[in-house]
């Protein structure tokens, strides 16, 4: 058998490890998809009678109030969503490097990439999962998109590339951590982006130094992009953007995450 077969059925072992560990924690998804359904409850119902008077005729898409709020709020919610679905990977992988069970990993014939894969492909589908609840949610609360199967392909394609960088970040972070507890704090960090950013309100109403911060970190050009694609608001460049933060992110963060694994010393 080949190398890459190899490493391709030890991806698949790896896989089914990491997806019954999900199944036997429920608890951990559940409480991960929960904070962004508070969000999304919490502005719509609370703020977004307001918010959404105070949107320009670009996002507003023909609607006021709180209707108009919740078409806007939804992308940014569907990045929260993935932030917050991140931190349990970094959490695991923690689990798994400080109880010992990676150094075991490392003296068997297991591929390297299948260690990290494996976390990483799991971790994709709890996301995407996690995603497609938020979002029946948002449904069910009078999301109305305008966007046409191609749009919502696209939509899915820039969301799915956009947490794969922030899953290899997450496990990077679950390496790096000298504890399960510190793994669940770093990646913290991650859901208050969508709040500075676009994601909860446009970057026009946000005083000058915040304004450029936000405009320049990556949620913003995702947040641009997805709410483009789903609701037909202006995109411009902001998609070139998206894709190119989120290589970025996957490149630097399987480059540090290889680097942290493969010089690890064991416990």
């Amino acid at each position: 058998m080949s190398s890459l077969a190899l490493t391709l059925s030890d991806s698949r072992t790896m896989l089914r490890r990491n997806l019954r560990r999900l199944e036997r924690y429920p608890s951990m998804t559940v409480l991960l998809i929960g904070m962004p359904i508070v969000f999304l409850l919490l502005f719509v119902y609370v703020f977004g009678g307001r918010l959404g008077e105070g949107l320009g005729a670009e996002f507003a898409g023909g609607h006021s109030g709180r209707q108009a709020y919740l078409n806007y709020v939804v992308p940014g919610i569907l990045l929260m969503t993935l932030a917050a679905a991140v931190q349990g990977t970094a959490i695991v992988v923690a689990m798994d490097m400080t109880g010992g069970i990676t150094d075991r990993f490392r003296t068997m014939s297991i591929a390297r990439a299948a260690v990290l894969g494996g976390h990483v492909l799991a971790a994709l589908i709890q996301v995407l999962v996690s995603l497609l609840i938020v979002l029946a949610l948002a449904l069910a609360l009078g999301f109305r998109p305008t966007a046409d199967p191609l749009d919502w392909l696209a939509a899915t394609g820039v969301l799915g590339l956009f947490g794969l960088g922030l899953i290899w970040l997450a496990t990077a972070l679950g390496l790096a951590a000298k504890s399960v507890e510190t793994a669940s704090n770093t990646p913290m960090f991650l859901v208050l982006l969508p709040l500075l950013g676009s994601g909860f309100v446009p970057t026009e109403s946000m005083p000058a130094g915040l304004r450029q911060f936000a405009e320049y970190q990556p949620f913003t050009p995702v947040a641009e992009t997805v709410r483009g694609l789903l609701t037909g608001t202006h995109i411009g460049s902001e998609a070139i953007l998206a894709l190119a933060w989120s290589v970025a992110i996957i490149v630097a963060s399987y480059s540090w995450a290889i680097h942290l694994y493969d010089n690890r010393r064991p416990n």
